[in-house]
């Protein structure tokens, strides 16, 4: 049997792996891992990611290490240079074909599309598997023939058509005959200009991931519905980051899904029904990067938005980024999202509203920062809850649902706690007032008054969007 290739990117498990189960059924398998950190950045990606990517791919080289699988590991600039790179270790190693399995994002797929073709040329076969999503983009289309543009329909769709098929689990490859190849010591991170999180945060690796979605299910998964919206209970997931670079299988947490949930995914358990609606939209969103690619070149999915207004107010930016607008849930969120590499996803809508607008500042500059400081930040996910919050995408808030934050932390955050924990400048106040503190009450805290009056805001924002023309 000819050996396999393995092209690994942010499917970092043995487990449920698509790619990986096919190449180790066609003959022994060599992997590798290119890593380009110049490009990452550019695309937005800060010291969290790159922290926990390279954390990952150590984990991994562990568990790869165990079936005698040997990882390559070559550092680029630029995605141009993958076909090169590549073709130079299939070549080093007789390597008979390439596996891979596919990423959305435009970029992505256009370097992929490069490296097929080159393959294609030096007479090596290359295959890409849909291994992220249930349905490959494309194949899941409304009555009229075209992708999706809104949740809803797209999630009943998926479930009219999901099949055992879809949901069963890769077969996870068995120990091989050692090569005699040796496995590539791995780099260390470069020197970034952020100092990543502490690691201990966020465990990296499918040992981890597996033991998140473990007591998940156990302690909260059925409370879920309940839980989700509240931001001082630990009552989400909190897997975004172990499928952002596929330390864990969306086809692993449905099956576990399945086995807490008498077989069924659309119904049964609330909470957990609940849960498999935000899986579902993970995979929406993916379809959303492929059928509408304009988003991947940060244009908003609805046209006429286009026209907006937006204000230039690099001051009030500042202000929403370090946590000093004065209004205390949103400054509790982005002071969370900087020193954790987190957010609660109420909150994400929260602030992510906020900026858009009550301070009416390109969702563009709140999507970037947002992926600079997330462990969990993957394009097709922010960008598309950036664009629902900013009323400029699919599904999106209609253009007058503008979140009061102040309403919004006395219904999920109603004793203060949340803002306490984040904003120990304000925990002395009483619990009913750390929602709006009042300026009488601050003398002596050094807590800023609020940057825009809601109202105000509120009417600014309805005026901009009314102006545009559809």
């Amino acid at each position: 049997m000819k050996r396999q290739l393995i092209w690994l990117r942010s499917d970092l498990r043995i487990d449920d792996n698509s790619a990986l189960a096919a190449a180790a059924a066609k003959g022994p398998v060599i992997a590798v891992f290119l890593r380009s950190i110049p490009q990452w950045q550019e695309h937005g990606h800060g010291a969290n990611k790159l922290d926990f990517w390279g954390r990952g791919v150590a984990a991994l080289k562990t568990a790869l290490n165990g079936l005698n699988i040997p990882l390559l590991h070559r550092d680029i600039e630029r995605y141009d240079q993958a076909p090169a790179v590549l073709l130079e270790i299939a070549r080093e190693h007789d390597v008979e074909q390439l596996h891979f399995n596919h990423e959305y994002a435009l970029n992505e797929r256009r370097r992929d599309q490069v490296v097929q073709d080159a393959f294609k040329q030096a007479g090596i076969a290359a295959h890409g598997y849909h291994d992220s999503v249930a349905f490959a983009p494309g194949s899941l289309l409304t009555g009229k023939g075209s992708y999706y543009g809104v949740f809803t329909p797209f999630s009943n769709a998926w479930h009219k058509h999901i099949t055992a098929d879809q949901l069963a689990l890769r077969d996870t490859p068995s120990v091989q005959a050692k090569l005699a190849i040796n496995s590539d010591p791995l780099p260390s991170l470069p020197k970034l200009n952020e100092t990543p999180i502490d690691e201990r945060l966020w465990p990296a690796g499918e040992s981890a991931a597996a033991d998140n979605l473990a007591r998940f299910l156990r302690f909260r998964g059925r409370h879920y519905k309940a839980q989700r919206d509240l931001p001082k209970v630990r009552g989400t997931s909190e897997l975004s980051p172990y499928l952002a670079l596929g330390m864990i299988s969306h086809r692993q947490c449905l099956q576990a899904v399945m086995a807490e949930n008498s077989g069924h995914l659309g119904d049964g358990d609330l909470g957990l029904t609940t849960w498999v609606n935000e899986l579902i939209w993970r995979e929406f969103y993916q379809h959303v990067a492929v059928g509408f690619p304009q988003v991947c070149r940060y244009h908003p999915f609805q046209e006429h938005t286009k026209q907006l207004a937006w204000r230039d107010d690099d001051e009030g930016f500042q202000a929403w980024c370090e946590g000093r607008t004065g209004y205390p849930l949103v400054d509790a969120a982005m002071r969370q999202l900087v020193n954790t590499g987190w957010m609660h996803n109420r909150l994400r809508m929260v602030t992510a509203m906020f900026l858009s607008k009550h301070l009416l500042i390109d969702w563009r500059r709140g999507e970037a920062f947002f992926m600079r400081h997330l462990v969990d930040g993957e394009f097709c996910a922010n960008n598309g809850g950036w664009q629902w919050a900013a009323s400029t995408g699919t599904d999106a808030a209609p253009y007058f649902r503008i979140f009061n934050p102040t309403t919004q932390s006395t219904r999920f955050d109603a004793e203060g706690e949340f803002i306490a924990h984040w904003l120990p400048e304000l925990a002395e106040l009483p619990a009913k007032v750390r929602h709006a503190p009042r300026q009488d009450l601050l003398t002596d805290v050094d807590y800023p008054a609020p940057i825009v009056d809601h109202k105000a805001a509120r009417l600014r924002a309805l005026d901009a969007f009314k102006a545009l023309s559809k």
